[in-house]
């Protein structure tokens, strides 16, 4: 699936089984939320905290693409093309850090 075909699916699905957008701001607070489910679980298992109990069957990668979901959400109802946009930033990207990490000695 390309980027453009997940903004045209999670658009459709919106759309007939959502009803409809909430509104950005909304949708904003939403993505936050997903992307606090997703720290809570990376704290847990690659960090220093533990899990609880109830915690323990809890899914990394649906977590992401409920990220994903809402980010896409955004994007759409922003006008936001997201190919377009990383195409954008990764140029900017490969221009601004060309040798920045190579010259990081901290990665090495």
């Amino acid at each position: 699936m390309t980027i453009q075909q997940a903004q045209e699916l999670v658009d459709s699905w919106i759309k007939t089984t959502g009803v409809r957008y909430f509104n950005e701001l909304t949708n904003t607070a939403i993505l936050m939320e997903e992307v606090g489910e997703v720290a809570r679980i990376m704290s847990r298992r690659y960090g220093e905290q533990s899990f609880k109990e109830s915690d323990k069957q809890v899914d990394l990668g649906d977590e992401m693409a409920d990220v994903l979901f809402v980010l896409i959400c955004l994007a759409n109802q922003t006008g936001i093309d997201l190919t377009g946009a990383l195409e954008k930033n990764l140029e900017k990207k490969n221009i601004r850090d060309k040798d920045r990490h190579k010259n990081n000695q901290k990665l090495f």
